[in-house]
């Protein structure tokens, strides 16, 4: 009888160490799940837990911004503007401070969806984009971190867009033009679309 309790014994801590180290594999193996999110990740699951609400961010300048998200490039969002005037916006993942999350959709934002990184705009970088908008000669506003610059794009470089500056209410004539302004891709805050 003794012999049947030690073994018993060693049988029930022989269980728990296996569950334990089975728990702490899990909880590894969930640790580095979570670190190979990124920022887009949590993007595309917040607004496909979402479709219908703003994705409020807050921008590298520490502005907030709600945006009714349309669609998640590889290193861009584009949609429309949630309070206010409606107007269409893109901004640069790279802009992006903080995506603020109602806590009822945090676990949702941590399971991004599976297809997020096999659609097309997945693919398409912000210099493709803005090459769009300078092809179809979309006024824009190109809000930096110290201001903002009105006009239309003429080209777009790997790191750089030539703005050509002009009032948003005359179109983009060679008489209208004040200056063409080089500005760096990394210092876009937000393009918005007239």
């Amino acid at each position: 009888m003794r012999w049947d309790s030690l073994f018993d014994d060693l049988e029930g801590q022989l269980e728990q160490e296996l569950s334990a180290e089975g728990d702490e594999l899990r909880a590894e193996e969930e640790r580095l799940r979570l670190g190979r999110l990124s920022l887009r990740d949590r993007l595309c699951a917040a607004v496909a837990a979402a479709p219908a609400e703003p994705v409020r961010l807050r921008l590298a300048t520490g502005e907030p911004l709600a945006v009714l998200v349309r669609t998640i490039g590889r290193d861009w969002l584009s949609g429309e503007v949630a309070e206010g005037r409606a107007e269409g916006v893109l901004v640069p993942l790279a802009a992006v401070a903080a995506v603020i999350v109602p806590p009822r959709l945090l676990p949702a934002t941590l399971e991004p969806p599976a297809d997020a990184d096999r659609a097309l705009p997945a693919r398409l970088g912000l210099p493709f984009v803005l090459r769009d908008l300078a092809r179809r000669r979309v006024p824009v506003t190109l809000q930096l971190a110290n201001g903002a610059l009105e006009g239309t794009i003429d080209r777009v470089g790997r790191d750089f867009v030539d703005l050509a500056v002009h009032e948003l209410d005359q179109p983009r004539r060679s008489a209208a033009v004040r200056a063409v302004d080089v500005v760096a891709l990394s210092a876009l805050v937000v393009v918005r679309l007239h």
